[in-house]
């Protein structure tokens, strides 16, 4: 969680941002970002291969698959992958795929599985570790070593209650990979949270853009007038950049004493009590590598993640959580928040189909983005980081403009100089 110090810090960026009159000293021009990268099929086969492949995805959470036993099919990935819930405690993934002739060993999208999982085309069973552990007629094979045909395991590690899923055998641990996240997390209690709601939703753009505006309060005087914009104060925004692509974003609200921005007014409604001050007075939004968006608070919040179907067309997932709030039906005062925040969403999301068509004419050649969208930026030159400079074609790289000395704890120095610097003047 945060510290006192990074809260004091934190309010002095804010203050920063509140009196500055152009990008801090030496903040780098971004060149644009080639409109390819949005349009161009050999930039998205890249993706594909060299980032999807390698990234910790939200895949479900323990609400998903509660029970000992208990298993889900997941496929946002574009991937056919059965999460387990074993007998032993451990939730595990394995590819939906039986090691005999490719059936899938379960074709229900959530159930029980209280003695394993068996294929229903030829009866291969297999325990909650993915061992095969029978096959029928036994006698027609020969030669047959049980030991190699266990189903295909799928890295799965959990943050609290939050279980993801990588496909790269040789990637980072998840903890290492959230780096300094995984303790600002602390004080949201992702171990103790219950899944309020689940929903997605389609939507008619490559997943970039769709997650790029959730990635920056530039926009939101302009398509939030009547809904964030009375709550939150873009002028004082705080982006923060973290190793591996990942960022954080703390926009302050108007009146401190008032949660307001994403978050739930219900006060009265069971709390994150461990949330601190930033979390209660400001929109403290995370973007995580490849798809994470949360504007974090302390009752009710959402999780977003935008999974790419092709080039074109994105899924848009939204989960919501909260702290348990006993027997009975969601709270009102939250259904009406999520209805709130769905208006939000639609505002957001309203330009895709028309951008996706722009980045797709004959004139749109790149994206000039400005300090308030660096953290667009970063996940862009992460992206190309991912793949290997060396295979991004000249013609839709990005440049790797934001060095370490803007990247955290490095930034967290040089604002606070410059914020100085400025209260001297």
């Amino acid at each position: 969680m945060l510290t006192e110090q990074q809260i004091q810090e934190i309010r002095q960026q804010i203050d920063f941002e509140f009196k500055r009159k152009s990008p801090p000293a030496g903040f780098p021009k971004f060149p644009d970002v080639p409109a390819g990268r949005y349009n161009d099929p050999e930039f998205f086969e890249l993706e594909n291969k060299h980032y999807w492949r390698k990234t910790w995805m939200l895949a479900a959470t323990l609400d998903d698959i509660p029970n000992p036993g208990d298993y889900m099919l997941w496929e946002m990935a574009r991937q056919p992958i059965v999460i387990v819930h074993g007998k032993d405690g451990e939730v595990r993934s394995f590819y939906n795929t039986c090691r005999h002739r490719g059936a899938p060993v379960v074709t229900e999208q959530r159930g029980h599985a209280e003695h394993g999982l068996v294929c229903n085309y030829h009866g291969w069973t297999y325990n909650h570790q993915g061992d095969l552990i029978g096959i029928r007629d036994k006698r027609d094979f020969i030669d047959f070593d049980f030991e190699c045909r266990s189903l295909y395991p799928v890295r799965t590690e959990r943050y609290g209650k939050l279980i993801f899923v990588n496909f790269d055998d040789e990637a980072m641990p998840l903890l290492q990979y959230l780096g300094p996240i995984a303790d600002e997390w602390k004080e949201f209690q992702f171990d103790k949270l219950r899944l309020v709601d689940h929903y997605v939703w389609d939507l008619h753009c490559n997943w970039k853009i769709a997650i790029e505006a959730n990635m920056e309060v530039y926009h939101v005087k302009s398509i939030h007038p009547q809904t964030v914009d009375p709550a939150l104060d873009y002028r004082g925004n705080v982006n923060t950049l973290y190793p591996h692509g990942h960022s954080r974003m703390v926009a302050p609200n108007r009146v401190r004493e008032k949660r307001g921005g994403y978050a739930s007014t219900a006060t009265h409604l069971p709390q994150i009590d461990t949330v601190g001050e930033i979390g209660r007075t400001c929109t403290q939004s995370y973007h995580v590598e490849p798809n994470w968006v949360s504007p974090l608070g302390s009752t009710l919040f959402p999780v977003l993640n935008f999974w790419p179907v092709n080039i074109r067309e994105t899924k848009f997932e939204l989960r919501w959580f909260a702290m348990d709030w006993g027997n009975g039906p969601v709270p009102a005062e939250w259904r009406q928040h999520i209805e709130w925040f769905n208006v939000v969403v639609t505002e957001d999301t309203q330009f895709g189909d028309w951008i996706q068509k722009s980045v797709e004419s004959y004139a749109f050649k790149g994206v000039p983005l400005c300090y308030q969208e660096a953290r667009i930026y970063h996940m862009h030159q992460n992206i190309d980081k991912m793949i290997g400079p060396n295979q991004v074609p000249a013609h839709l790289k990005v440049e790797p403009v934001l060095t370490d000395e803007w990247i955290h704890p490095n930034d967290t120095n040089e604002r606070l100089r410059q914020q100085q610097s400025l209260a001297a003047e």
